[in-house]
């Protein structure tokens, strides 16, 4: 086994290769950063769910409607960040897998290139998955930051009554005996 390990030639062979395995490795870090913002993204999906279950409990009809509506809708949003978590995870193995074939392949001086292409393919595809996942789960969250706004607008519209319009000179802090500058009740005799 061991026989077939050649060494390189100099120490430019050597380089080279770091230099090239340096490559998938920063693809690596960039997928690592990306799952970091997903799982933060999930733990806050997380959270809005337990607290709306623990609204759930005290609601009303009313209310448990509307909160089982917006369950539904973090439940979409979750798929959507797992799909981007597992595709993230899967482009980091896949990069990783790359990047072990590269020094396999040079060590032992065999055409590896074949399955590196595919390794390097992989990782790239599972991270164009992960990032429109990513894509997906943040349109879902600014439409419903919109239909949260919009649904709280109109329920403090609901809220407020009509007023009737103001007659003239209300609100100017004057009062009927005092309409005019000297108290006279509007100074026309």
């Amino acid at each position: 086994m061991f026989q077939s390990f050649q060494s390189p030639q100099s120490l430019d062979d050597i380089v080279h290769v770091i230099q090239v395995a340096l490559t998938p490795v920063f693809l690596l870090s960039g997928v690592a950063s990306l799952l970091a913002v997903f799982a933060t993204r999930l733990g806050r999906v997380a959270d809005k769910v337990d607290a709306l279950t623990d609204a759930l409990d005290s609601a009303s009809e009313a209310e448990s409607a509307q909160i089982l509506v917006r369950l539904g809708y973090l439940r979409g949003r979750s798929n959507a960040l797992d799909a981007a978590v597992v595709l993230g995870a899967l482009a980091g193995v896949s990069t990783s897998v790359a990047a072990l074939l590269l020094f396999v392949s040079t060590l032992r001086n065999a055409a590896g290139s074949m399955p590196m292409f595919f390794a390097f393919g992989a990782a790239l595809v599972f991270t164009i998955g992960a990032l429109s996942a990513f894509l997906i789960e943040m349109l879902m969250a600014s439409r419903g930051i919109r239909a949260q706004v919009a649904a709280e607008k109109a329920r403090q519209d609901e809220a407020e009554p009509e007023r009737a319009p103001e007659p003239p000179g209300h609100g100017l802090g004057l009062s009927e005996a005092q309409d005019g500058p000297d108290g006279s009740g509007g100074g026309i005799d």
